[in-house]
C-alpha cells in the first residue's frame, strides 16, 4: 500500500471510530464538500482569497451595472452549475443519515447536491441558487425559468466562453456589460436577486436559529469541507466547543476553528468521507 493510500486509510478508520460513538452528530459542510463535482471555492489551503471577492449585496441592490454583471456572468457559470452531480461526500453523508447515523446537516454551500444524493434532515444557511426572489414583493421563479428569460433577451451572450467560478459564476473579464437586458420581476418590476446570501447580507433568522438549535441538540460537530472563514459557520463551532461538544474536521488546509478541533483530517473529503462510510458498513 502506498503511502497516500494508507494516509486515506487511515483517515477513514479514524472518522468511522469517532462518529460511529455518536447518537446525534451534526455535520456542517462547506465548499470543499463540492470542489470534486466540479464546483470550484473561493480560498486556498491558506484561507485566503484565490480570486476577487464575490459580488457584494449593497452594490447589487445599489447599482444597475452591478447587476448586469453579475446576471451576464451568471448567464454563463450557471450552465455548468446546474449540471454538477454529488459526489462520493455527498453520498457518504446521505448514508450516514439513512443508518439513523447522522441527526442533521447543515450546508454553507447553495448548490443543493446534498438533496441531490438523498439527505433529508439539511439546513440551508445561505439558501439555494436554484430560486431567485423579489426584493420588493418576494415574488419566487425558478432559475431555470430566469435562465430561459436572460437568454431570450440576450442572444447575443449565449454563445460566449468563460471559465467556470464558484457558486455559478463565470470568469467573463473584459466585456461591456451596459446593454445586458436584465429582467424585473413580473409581478411588481422589483430588483430580482438569487435566493442566496451574498456576502455583507444577514443569514434569515429562520436559518440561523435552525442552524443553532441543531447543534445544542447535538452530542458532535463535525466540519467537512470548510475553512470556516465566514462568520456564519465558524460561530456554529463556536457555539458547539462553548457547550464543550468534541468537534472534528475534514479540511485541506488551515480552518478558522484549529485551537477548536479535537482532530482534523487534511484529506479530500470525498475520499475521507466514502472510507468512513466503508468503515462503517455502509
Amino acid at each position: 500500500m502506498s503511502e497516500a493510500a494508507r494516509k486515506f486509510a487511515d483517515a477513514g478508520s479514524r472518522l468511522a471510530d469517532w462518529c460511529g460513538k455518536r447518537e446525534r452528530l451534526v455535520v456542517l459542510t462547506g465548499a470543499g464538500c463540492s470542489t470534486d463535482s466540479g464546483i470550484p471555492d473561493y480560498r486556498d489551503s491558506a484561507g485566503a482569497w484565490k480570486r476577487k471577492p464575490p459580488v457584494q449585496q449593497r452594490d447589487f441592490v445599489a447599482h444597475h451595472a452591478v447587476r448586469q454583471r453579475y446576471w451576464a456572468r451568471s448567464l454563463l457559470g450557471w450552465r455548468h452549475f446546474c449540471r454538477a452531480e454529488p459526489n462520493a461526500a455527498h453520498r457518504a453523508l446521505a448514508r450516514l443519515e439513512s443508518a439513523s447515523r447522522l441527526h442533521h446537516l447543515i450546508t454553507q454551500n447553495v448548490d443543493g447536491l446534498h438533496q441531490q444524493a438523498g439527505s433529508r434532515a439539511v439546513t440551508d444557511l445561505h439558501g439555494r441558487l436554484d430560486e431567485v426572489q423579489c426584493l420588493s414583493c418576494d415574488a419566487r421563479i425558478s432559475r431555470t425559468e430566469m435562465q430561459q428569460r436572460l437568454e431570450s433577451r440576450n442572444p447575443e451572450w449565449r454563445d460566449l466562453m468563460a471559465a467556470h467560478a464558484p457558486d455559478g459564476d463565470a470568469d467573463l473579464e473584459g466585456c461591456d456589460f451596459s446593454r445586458f437586458d436584465v429582467p424585473a420581476c413580473e409581478v411588481c418590476g422589483g430588483v430580482l436577486k438569487p435566493a442566496v446570501v451574498f456576502f455583507g447580507d444577514a443569514i434569515p433568522a429562520a436559518q440561523t436559529r435552525s442552524a443553532l438549535e441543531m447543534v445544542e441538540r447535538a452530542d458532535a460537530l463535525l466540519v467537512v469541507g470548510s475553512s470556516l472563514m465566514v462568520w456564519s459557520g465558524y460561530r456554529l463551532v463556536r457555539a458547539a466547543a462553548e457547550r464543550g461538544l468534541p468537534v472534528a474536521a475534514v479540511n485541506l488546509g488551515i480552518t478558522r476553528a484549529d485551537s477548536l478541533l479535537e482532530f482534523k483530517l487534511q484529506v479530500p473529503c470525498s475520499i475521507a468521507l466514502s472510507q468512513m462510510s466503508t468503515r462503517l458498513g455502509l
